[in-house]
């Protein structure tokens, strides 16, 4: 009887064939036996001549052959279209025109209108926030008197307390912040520098005796005591606390009443009458609203043509910024001084205005310093859309002084 081959098919159990092992191949459940093959009439080919080779490797022994299983299917091709993904903001501040062109290109379109809507969210919290705040701070500023100094005190207790932890935050670039105990006795002691200025009106005896109490604390300490920690602490007495307190001078110390304002003749008598305004309010609200128009005008123009940088300790301030602030206070002061009857002439208050600019620029730039020495963009979180309370008065605490300073040399004639 002649031999006959038969056509074999591996058939894995789960899987395609050529996933399986050894064993598999090899085992008797995994081949079927098709229709048999006709048998061949030629005798076997001699010993010596080699057998055919097999479609694929195998070490199945014949007369099984294996023949290879059939091609499958390959999946239908599927294109997809990637934009580009837009740069990371590390490669978008290097490479400023690179990230320019992958957005333009189509990608980060989305990212990019999800930016200007938060940025846009961000403004219009920021513009209702400075209203209610420029309102409430005007209401205060006409009440005078124990408002508008509580009203101090509780801004310079939250800007001391906001001070020494930037002072803190030096340590880990090599600062020495004082201790705990000191920056929480020095924030106290500012809180209390208006309320004093008030009812008594000198503060000379005050910040010497502070210093003095702060010095000795210091020089007794445990462990090594060292001059920055002594220096921030002073500096913060002098900065949040010696500095405000010359508004409240300003505003309840220049009792003289303003002359000839409509505004004092209308006011009500359950408010104080006609005698409620005096030079005093007038300065303080000069001063108030000039510095306002100036910060308002410094950043818009600056925004919209901001080309030279002003300083290196505040990259976004320019020229451009600044020279529209000096306009703006300006022009604000002279405006005020003809509505509210400012005693002197128009020269005398363009003088004024001019030193607004010059203590709010010089205030924003002493801040600007104090934080990035501590390596943080903003002194706290307290005011929603605005940062800390340094970040909103940094522009007060200079030129309170200033403001005292310029009145009582420039009216000595109306008792001021």
């Amino acid at each position: 009887m002649l031999p006959c081959a038969f056509h074999v098919h591996i058939l894995p159990k789960t899987t395609p064939w050529g996933g399986r092992k050894k064993k598999d191949l090899c085992s008797h459940r995994s081949l079927r036996l098709l229709t048999p093959l006709p048998p061949n009439p030629t005798p076997f080919p001699p010993p010596m001549a080699a057998p055919a080779p097999a479609p694929a490797a195998t070490h199945l022994q014949p007369p099984l052959l294996l023949l290879p299983s059939p091609p499958r299917p390959h999946p239908p091709l599927r294109l997809r279209f990637l934009l580009p993904s837009p740069p990371p903001l590390r490669l978008r501040r290097r490479f400023p025109l690179l990230a320019a062109a992958a957005v333009s290109a189509g990608g980060g379109g989305g990212e990019e209108a999800a930016r200007k809507a938060e940025k846009a969210r961000q403004l219009q919290k920021r513009v209702l926030v400075g209203v209610a705040i420029g309102v409430g701070a005007g209401g205060i500023v006409v009440a005078g008197g124990w408002v508008f100094a509580a009203a101090v005190s509780a801004a310079v207790l939250a800007g001391s307390r906001e001070y020494f932890e930037l002072v803190r935050s030096t340590a880990g670039g090599g600062g020495t912040p004082p201790p705990r105990y000191v920056s929480r006795v020095c924030s106290a002691i500012c809180a209390l520098m208006p309320i004093l200025t008030l009812y008594y009106g000198h503060m000379d005896v005050t910040v010497t005796f502070s210093a003095f109490v702060i010095a000795i604390s210091l020089l007794l300490q445990r462990g090594n005591p060292r001059f920055a920690q002594l220096t921030s602490s002073v500096f913060g007495l002098f900065y949040c606390g010696y500095l405000p307190s010359f508004w409240v001078k300003l505003r309840s110390g220049l009792a003289a009443p303003a002359l000839n304002t409509r505004i004092a003749y209308n006011w009500p008598i359950l408010l104080g009458g006609p005698a409620h305004w005096t030079v005093g309010l007038v300065a303080t609200l000069m001063a108030i609203s000039s510095i306002i128009a100036a910060d308002t005008s410094a950043f818009l123009c600056g925004r919209a043509f901001g080309r030279t940088p002003l300083t290196n300790i505040s990259p976004k301030k320019t020229l451009e910024g600044a020279l529209a602030g000096l306009a703006g206070c300006v022009l604000t002061t002279v405006l005020l001084s003809t509505v509210l009857r400012w005693p002197r002439s128009l020269l005398s208050a363009t003088a004024y205005g001019i030193l607004i600019f010059l203590g709010s620029l010089f205030g924003d730039l002493v801040e600007s310093l104090i934080k990035r020495d501590a390596g943080v963009k903003d002194s706290g979180s307290l005011i929603p859309g605005h940062g800390g309370i340094l970040d909103r008065v940094d522009s007060y605490v200079f030129t309170g002084a200033l403001c005292y300073s310029f009145v009582r040399v420039a009216l000595p004639l109306y008792g001021v």
